[in-house]
């Protein structure tokens, strides 16, 4: 079986996430492609969060080579169900269809509740990324029936502006967490 690792971001990951985030059908569902320099300023982000809060977007490495990525974040955006903690994942196109988001997104899941301790991680995505979703309800989300909205950082008019929203709430849980910074 394949090794997943999520791992901190390190230099030799810009080619391939450069190359993951110009790719159309990995880009499918987002705004727009991703330029080098664009992809260059998000892997700055990504590392600086996980040095920052000790957790995020983490790189996963499959068997040694870069595979994408998965975690946690807080999204910095006002909605009815934030704050929050959202668990997002991205993986390049050679690394689809072999379960391996799946097995990350379960230790990004794991973290969050078992080590975060948090009561709720929510999961959303452009309403018609039908391969995201069924992910999200095979992790065990269930869709917030009241909860699709239009992404705020997508422009009016565009055709993955609108999403819908998952939840996971943790064993034992029925609480959500109000602030996912509040203890670090």
């Amino acid at each position: 079986m394949e090794r997943v690792v999520l791992r901190q971001w390190i230099d030799s990951d810009l080619d391939p996430y450069s190359e993951m985030n110009s790719d159309p059908d990995v880009m499918r569902y987002f705004p727009a492609l991703l330029t080098r320099s664009e992809s260059e300023a998000s892997l700055v982000r990504l590392r600086a969060a996980i040095d920052k809060h000790g957790w995020g977007l983490w790189a996963v490495e499959v068997d040694g080579a870069f595979a994408g990525f998965a975690g946690l974040n807080a999204p910095r955006f006002d909605a009815a169900f934030t704050p929050c903690v959202e668990i997002g994942w991205r993986f390049r196109r050679a690394f689809w269809g072999r379960g391996l988001a799946y097995r990350a997104a379960l230790q990004a899941l794991t973290f969050g509740f078992e080590s975060l301790r948090l009561s709720e991680i929510v999961s959303f995505t452009a309403i018609g990324n039908a391969r995201s979703r069924r992910l999200m309800e095979r992790l065990g989300f269930i869709r917030d029936l009241n909860g699709d909205f239009d992404h705020p950082f997508i422009p009016v008019g565009h055709e993955v502006r609108r999403h819908v929203l998952y939840r996971k709430t943790a064993p034992g849980s029925s609480l959500r967490t109000p602030d996912p910074y509040a203890e670090f």
